[in-house]
């Protein structure tokens, strides 16, 4: 690792640890098959570094600071590392030994399902915005499924007009087929009699759980709170307060980014300073 001052964001050696053997095959493998035309000189973890300063304080790729590879190199390993699901491979993995060290099944059976509308940038192609006529919000939706301890099992970024029924079905494809253990989701009542049906043929019971009308203002609604949380730690990075991102996929792996942010530092007992602490 080039020496520099370090960044809140920089991994530790004990994260690193967790997070070098998947991206090193990777390299391996990519340098056995002669993929690239030239041995790669650039330090893996310098270049995972330059990814989380991104993904952390959000500005623009060509903005990574000099003491990081390039930024035209860092984006290549990013789009490379997003086009051959090795962001989501290390989210799986790392979700796996969360879930193990506190004590629960590697496999999750129960999991709860929400969406969320964020606001575009001027860059994103208007190809792939749409409308989100309830939450009056112009951009793209996010669609996560999480377990009950909120860890990540699936992901899928649309433009904000796409129905939540259509995001579910997906999100159901998806998840099940990372985690065939699912046999539980909760969801709100966005999502409706598809997803509820789609669901019972997974061989997934979905539930739609509703705020109880009796309470006025905010209150805690069963089992959807855990995902709502999971939501509020992915804008703690502000790469995804909105949606900078030119194609979705790539948006989905910030997500997939700022979670495995999250699981390493659970693993290794670690925290990043944010806005709030002195």
């Amino acid at each position: 690792m080039a020496e520099r001052s370090a960044y809140p964001s920089d991994l530790s050696d004990a994260r690193w640890a967790l997070i070098a053997p998947r991206l090193t095959a990777w390299r391996q493998t990519r340098t056995d098959a002669g993929v690239g035309g030239r041995t790669p000189t650039h330090d893996l973890r310098e270049i995972f570094n330059a990814i989380l300063y991104v993904n952390r304080t959000g500005i623009p790729w060509r903005y990574l600071p000099h003491d990081f590879p390039p930024y035209r190199t860092v984006y290549g390993y990013f789009a490379a590392w997003t086009k051959e699901g090795i962001f989501a491979e290390l989210n799986y993995d790392l979700t796996g030994l969360v879930r193990d060290r506190t004590g629960k099944q590697t496999t999750p059976t129960a999991s709860i399902m929400d969406t969320q509308s964020v606001k575009t940038s001027t860059n994103v192609p208007l190809s792939t915005q749409g409308t989100d006529a309830g939450k009056k919000v112009v951009g793209r939706k996010r669609g996560i499924i999480t377990d009950t301890l909120g860890l990540l099992l699936a992901v899928i970024v649309t433009a904000a007009s796409v129905s939540d029924n259509a995001i579910g079905v997906d999100l159901l494809n998806e998840a099940t087929t990372r985690h065939p253990t699912l046999a539980k989701t909760w969801v709100d009542a966005g999502f409706k009699n598809t997803v509820v049906e789609h669901g019972a043929s997974l061989g997934i019971d979905v539930e739609v759980v509703t705020k109880n009308p009796a309470i006025k203002g905010f209150s805690v609604v069963k089992r959807r709170w855990v995902v709502e949380r999971t939501l509020g730690w992915l804008m703690h990075h502000r790469r995804l307060v909105r949606d900078y991102e030119t194609r979705p996929d790539n948006s989905a792996s910030m997500i997939t980014i700022a979670m495995i942010d999250n699981l390493a530092k659970r693993l290794t007992d670690e925290t990043t300073p944010t806005w709030r602490d002195t």
